[in-house]
């Protein structure tokens, strides 16, 4: 009997051992990491708020052949609102729609024939405008490295391009008004500047030089009050908040 039980366990222990051995040799598998069903980006609605001033290259009545440069800049404030989407990756898109104002540019006229027509005239413009905006954002750290909802100080570049819809006002000499009028323009943009990442919000403060390539006075025909303001550039200091809803 004593000699059956031996036998059993040596049997036993042989059989533990020749397991652990086959474990042992058995290939071991990688973990396989979930999968990520998260598209990496979110979209955001954006709030913007400036302060402007305005200048540009000349004032023309073309159908007079004149040609007056300025003698002040304007100045003025925009605020506009947009919706997004960033990749996760730096690389972001919107819409916005800005509703811009400015004062104060200026022309002087002396030597006129018509004495009336002499003294200052102030443009007052009023532009309603959409851009499509690319950004890139990069971290301000040593890699550059940037992904949205990471948190911290990031930079950022961007341009924009699309329209403006203007009306425009002259205040001008008692004896000599000049009419009012609208048109639409090609406009454009770029931006740069600095923010912080929050998560859920995020905000920036940044320059950006909204150009409008005409503002005119159309559709009025006569040939001394007509004008076209061409190439303006309008600068901003610029705050922007958004906010991530996914």
């Amino acid at each position: 009997m004593r000699k059956i039980f031996a036998s059993v366990v040596v049997a036993g222990a042989a059989l533990l051992t020749v397991g652990s051995a086959a474990a042992a040799d058995m290939p071991e598998y990688p973990d396989i990491p979930e999968v990520d069903y998260d598209i990496g980006g979110s979209f955001y609605l954006r709030g913007s708020a400036a302060l402007n001033w305005h200048w540009g290259g000349e004032l023309n009545h073309p159908l007079a052949s004149e040609t007056w440069e300025y003698t002040e800049y304007g100045y003025g404030y925009s605020w506009g609102a947009g919706f997004g989407y960033e990749t996760g990756t730096g690389l972001r898109f919107d819409g916005t729609i800005d509703s811009v104002e400015t004062t104060g540019l200026k022309i002087t006229k002396a030597g006129m024939p018509d004495p009336d027509a002499n003294g200052d005239y102030t443009l007052m413009l009023r532009s309603t405008v959409a851009l499509a905006n690319v950004y890139y954002d990069f971290g301000l750290g040593g890699d550059w490295g940037y992904s949205s909802g990471s948190g911290g100080a990031f930079g950022y570049v961007g341009a924009g391009l699309g329209a403006a819809w203007n009306h425009s006002e002259v205040n001008a000499p008692v004896n000599n008004p000049v009419p009012t009028g609208t048109n639409v323009s090609v406009a454009g943009a770029l931006m740069a500047g600095v923010g912080y990442d929050m998560g859920t919000w995020v905000a920036d403060l940044g320059y950006r030089a909204l150009y409008i390539d005409q503002v005119s006075n159309a559709p009025t025909a006569d040939a001394d009050l007509y004008y076209e303001a061409d190439n303006n550039w309008i600068h901003e200091v610029r705050g922007t908040v958004r906010y991530r809803f996914n």
